[in-house]
């Protein structure tokens, strides 16, 4: 597509594996956004990723590149624990931000930065780019105009180890270095809590997306052979009823999709991995008609336009379908809901929660 004459001036903060694989050429296609700066304290890898991508700048201090009046609005690509009080002064120096799921690792500190960007009036948005397939899209619209009455949702996100060697051929290869900034301790080595954060949050966030708010949980999970099972009941504040499954890693190919079941309808899809850059297969039935409705296999580079939506949203006003602050902090609280779930074999409220994953 051509682009725009008027264009968001991104920021990227952080250049690794998701940047290279999606936000740096997300910024490059969308029609009304241009990467303009690039953001990393690895002099290597941001020196690479800048004759890669050549964007107008680049900056070793992340607050540099805050205080640069040609930013327009930043992208936050980098480990969990760093989401909130990177977010935290993106607000505070006046740029809207679009911040990698999960929102945060604690309820409080998403409870807080949710304050600070109120207070602002400036747009934050959550990167659930699965909300921009247009797969699920349709879907969304057709629950909200034709189902009805919801009854229940079931919905699926199994992990596979298999999928590597798909992704190793559709992603460009990576480069790394050894200075990045990495978290205290080592994050990822608790795979319970890492699992939910990266795979759950996408779950739960599509979950919500369809069959609105979560009000409890009751999990369960089994570990064996080094593979996570949860299975998630899940009430939703209108009175239906849900079924998460997790499985991280599966053994056979990845896989994920959802059934809705609704007064006038039903809804039946399955989702590709996102670097295919190709939409769900969706089947919604209508009792108004007797016939199953499928959306046009349209455009599905989800994170383009996911930076598309947030571009728009900030240039013209337009509303924001991107999940925002509530939604991630309402993401977080059913992370942490599951997880005390778990430990005490008991449905959790959502509202009940504190601490994380």
């Amino acid at each position: 597509m051509k682009k725009s004459e008027r264009r968001l001036r991104v920021g990227v903060l952080g250049c690794g594996p998701i940047s290279q694989a999606a936000h740096f050429d997300a910024c490059r296609k969308a029609h009304n956004a241009d990467l303009y700066a690039i953001c990393d304290r690895a002099d290597d890898l941001r020196e690479a990723m800048t004759a890669m991508h050549r964007p107008q700048v680049s900056y070793a201090d992340y607050d540099a590149m805050l205080a640069d009046p040609q930013a327009d609005a930043v992208i936050i690509a980098v480990a969990d624990q760093f989401h909130v009080p990177l977010a935290s002064k993106a607000i505070a120096a006046g740029k809207p931000v679009l911040i990698e799921k999960p929102l945060g690792v604690s309820v409080e500190e998403c409870e807080a930065l949710r304050q600070q960007v109120k207070q602002s009036g400036l747009v934050l948005q959550l990167g659930n780019n699965k909300r921009f397939d247009p797969g699920i899209a349709f879907a969304h619209d057709f629950i909200k105009d034709e189902i009805g009455q919801l009854m229940g949702l079931k919905a699926w996100y199994c992990d596979s180890t298999y999928r590597y060697e798909m992704t190793d051929n559709l992603q460009p290869p990576m480069v790394s270095s050894a200075s990045v900034l990495r978290p205290a301790g080592d994050p990822k080595s608790d795979r319970r809590r890492y699992y939910m954060l990266t795979h759950g949050s996408h779950l739960v966030d599509t979950a919500r997306y369809l069959a609105g708010e979560i009000v409890s949980v009751q999990a369960k999970l089994v570990e064996r052979f080094g593979a996570y099972c949860w299975f998630i009941s899940v009430d939703f504040a209108d009175g239906s009823v849900g079924h998460l499954d997790l499985v991280v890693a599966v053994r056979g190919d990845w896989e994920e999709g959802f059934q809705v079941y609704g007064e006038h309808g039903s809804v039946k899809a399955k989702t590709y991995l996102p670097w295919f850059h190709r939409s769900s297969e969706v089947e919604c039935f209508s009792v108004k008609d007797g016939q199953y409705h499928r959306p046009l296999g349209a455009d599905a580079f989800t994170y383009k336009l996911q930076v598309e939506g947030f571009a728009d949203t900030i240039l013209n006003g337009a509303p924001q379908r991107g999940g925002s602050i509530e939604d991630g902090i309402a993401a977080m609280r059913a992370m942490v809901a599951v997880a005390r779930s778990v430990e005490s074999g008991a449905a959790v409220r959502l509202d009940s929660v504190t601490g994380g994953v």
